[in-house]
C-alpha cells in the first residue's frame, strides 16, 4: 500500500515556475525528442510503452492526446479508447478487453479511461461491493507487474481538473459549435458526483500506486498540463536504453 494521495491536498494550477512562451517553446523540443524517441522504440521492439490517462469529465484527455503526441508516427503508436463494456465485455472478466488491448514490443499505446474504469465506475453507483472492488485493485496490481515483467513501460496520469473548471468547460460543449458534439446529459450527473468520483480516486491512489506509479498533473490550465505530459513521457523514456538495433551489413 502506498503513502496516501489526497486531491484537495493538490493544486489544479500550474507549480513550476514557468511562462506559457516558456512552455510552448520547450514543448516543441519536447516534440521532436519523442518523436526521435518513439521511432528508436518502434525499430529496437524491445520495450512496449503504455500511457493511461485518467481524469474527471473535460479534465483535458482527448486534448492531452491530440497534443502531446502530434509529433510521432501513428505506425507505431495508437489509442483506445475504454467506453461502457459491451454486452458481450461483460460476460468476460473485467481485465479482459483490456489484456486485448495492451501493445506489443515496439508499440506505443494510449488509454484514454482504461481498466480504472472498472473501479470508479462500479464504486460511484455501488453494483461491486467493497470486497469486490478491493479484490480489482489487487488484480490490477498484479497486472500492471505482469506488464512491466515483460518490459512494458507503464505511465499513469491523473489529469486533475477544479470542479469549477470542470463547470466551464461543460458549458464550453454547449455554446461551441466544434465542442458541442462531445456534450452529453449524462455528463451533468457525473460532474455533480465529483466528490464521489475523487473519494474513489483517493482510494485508487491509495491502493493502486506500486510499481506503475501515478503522476497528478495539474490541468486547470491546458498548455501547461500538455507540457507536464510531455515533460514527464520523454524523460521517462530517457531513463531506458532505447536505441536503434544494431544491423550487420
Amino acid at each position: 500500500m502506498s503513502k496516501s494521495i489526497h486531491l484537495d491536498k493538490i493544486p489544479t494550477q500550474p507549480t513550476d515556475k514557468i511562462t506559457k512562451a516558456q512552455a510552448e517553446k520547450e514543448t516543441v523540443k519536447l516534440i521532436e525528442k519523442l518523436s526521435v524517441l518513439q521511432n528508436k522504440l518502434y525499430a529496437q521492439k524491445e520495450y512496449a510503452v503504455l500511457i493511461v490517462l485518467q481524469g474527471m469529465d473535460a479534465s483535458g484527455k482527448d486534448g492531452a492526446v491530440k497534443n502531446v503526441f502530434s509529433g510521432v508516427n501513428p505506425a507505431g503508436c495508437n489509442v483506445k479508447s475504454f467506453k461502457a463494456p459491451t454486452d458481450v465485455e461483460k460476460t468476460h472478466h473485467f481485465l479482459w478487453r483490456i489484456n486485448l488491448e495492451c501493445p506489443e514490443k515496439g508499440m506505443t499505446k494510449i488509454f484514454n479511461r482504461s481498466h480504472y474504469e472498472d473501479i470508479l465506475v462500479p464504486s460511484v453507483e455501488k453494483y461491486v461491493n467493497e470486497k469486490g472492488i478491493k479484490e480489482r485493485m489487487r488484480e490490477i496490481n498484479s497486472f500492471e507487474k505482469g506488464l512491466i515483467r515483460n518490459k512494458t513501460i507503464v505511465m499513469k496520469f491523473y489529469l486533475h481538473v477544479s470542479h469549477n473548471e470542470q463547470l466551464r468547460r461543460l458549458e464550453d460543449r454547449k455554446t461551441d459549435e466544434h465542442k458541442r458534439w462531445k456534450y452529453q446529459q449524462e455528463d451533468i450527473a457525473k460532474i455533480a458526483q465529483h466528490n464521489d468520483y475523487k473519494n474513489v480516486y483517493d482510494k485508487i491512489f491509495k491502493h493502486c500506486n506500486e510499481e506503475a506509479k501515478w503522476r497528478i498533473i495539474p490541468a486547470d490550465t491546458k498548455w501547461y498540463k500538455n507540457y507536464k505530459i510531455l515533460k514527464t513521457i520523454v524523460e521517462t523514456l530517457e531513463e531506458y536504453k532505447i536505441d536503434y538495433p544494431e544491423v550487420k551489413l
